[in-house]
């Protein structure tokens, strides 16, 4: 887990170009002792081969494979740039995380930034921090951006006869990852469940919640109470507005009727209706066997590829069981933590959407931009 510093940030930095914004960095890098004399080469040289502009206004310039033995230890340093520094292809980064990575310890932390750096309104936020500890805040993921919401707080077939227990094990689910209190568990039975038609029901608590979050369980056997039928339950635990994108979801499943196939599907299937839109369309799967994975490079060469064309395309890492995201967002698609061997998923949408796929497979198999 990325652990930063206020001596990682340094604020109020200035760059009239991304070359000089990088030699900064490396500087820092080396003044700690993360990096021997001579890693700003291969930090410039990987920066040439293709950007490290992620989105959202940051940037993630670190070295080549041929100068890991340069890394003593792996870390980063983190530049501020206010006025913002230009990156390229009309991208400003306000935002430039030097990372210094002996191995694949960098996809770890680049899978850590994506997922807190990728959720909308961020590059503002970073922009108009006015100290290290709000850059740390964001950057760990102190302010939360998403409720939680994962297959491990899906619960099926609980052998439950009323809606008292399906509400005390829905919050037991939230409580057990530690994401709320006994407190929340009480407060969620004391003020009972709301019916939204279909056989669910909604309870909710903001009392002693550590972490916006969201959990679900189905009753073994279908019952009735209260004159309307219990298919499910759905609990939100929040503390901030984090779970609204999650109840417009909601909200669009009740609405197309869906509830009753949304909660009969896998427990992945139903976390993933509840934090994007699923896509439908043409799919293949293709393995990634770059030595170390989806890093800055290939990532981009393979989101390049996506962009070429018009379908809309998502992805998923199928052996890290991962979420789909939006194969053409560099951010996602590294925050995927893809290593070499993984399986990827892809489904396009669209009149091109076959020709997407066979070119993708194409650039995965040549390497996406690396000599396999």
């Amino acid at each position: 887990m990325l652990s930063l510093s206020k001596n990682d940030i340094s604020m109020q930095q200035t760059a009239s170009n991304k070359q000089d914004a990088i030699k900064a960095l490396a500087a820092d890098l080396e003044a700690t002792g993360l990096v021997q004399t001579g890693y700003v080469n291969g930090m410039l040289a990987r920066e040439q081969q293709n950007s490290t502009y992620l989105g959202n206004g940051i940037a993630i310039p670190h070295g080549t494979t041929e100068t890991r033995d340069l890394v003593n230890h792996t870390g980063v340093k983190i530049h501020h740039f206010p006025q913002g520094v230009p990156w390229g292809n009309d991208h400003t980064a306000y935002i430039a995380i030097g990372i210094a990575a002996q191995s694949d310890e960098h996809l770890g932390i680049l899978k850590q930034l994506t997922k807190v750096l990728s959720a909308d309104g961020i590059e503002e936020k970073l922009r108009h921090c006015e100290s290290e500890q709000a850059i740390i805040t964001l950057l760990s993921g102190d302010e939360q951006q998403e409720a939680e919401c994962n297959a491990e707080l899906i619960l099926k077939q609980f052998p439950a006869q009323d809606l008292l227990q399906l509400t005390a094990v829905a919050a037991g689910l939230i409580k057990y990852q530690g994401f709320a209190e006994t407190a929340t568990v009480t407060d969620a039975i004391n003020q009972g469940p709301t019916y939204l038609g279909q056989g669910l029901w909604l309870v909710k608590s903001n009392k002693q919640v550590q972490r916006t979050a969201i959990a679900v369980v189905t009753p073994q056997e279908p019952f009735e109470e209260l004159g309307h039928p219990v298919a499910g339950m759905i609990m939100i635990a929040a503390n901030n507005t984090a779970h609204k994108a999650n109840l417009e979801y909601l909200t669009s499943l009740i609405y197309q009727g869906k509830i009753a196939q949304w909660l009969v599907s896998s427990a992945q299937e139903m976390v993933t209706a509840l934090t994007q839109v699923a896509l439908e369309g043409n799919q293949a799967i293709f393995k990634i066997r770059n030595p170390h994975g989806l890093h800055a490079r290939p990532g981009a060469m393979l989101v390049n590829t996506t962009k070429k064309f018009d379908a809309d395309i998502q992805v998923v890492n199928i052996t890290s069981d991962s979420k789909p995201v939006n194969a053409k967002s560099l951010m996602k698609v590294i925050g995927l933590g893809v290593k070499c061997g993984n399986e990827l998923q892809f489904t396009a949408h669209g009149s091109d959407a076959d020709a997407a796929l066979a070119a993708i497979g194409q650039a995965i198999a040549d390497g996406l931009g690396e000599k396999l």
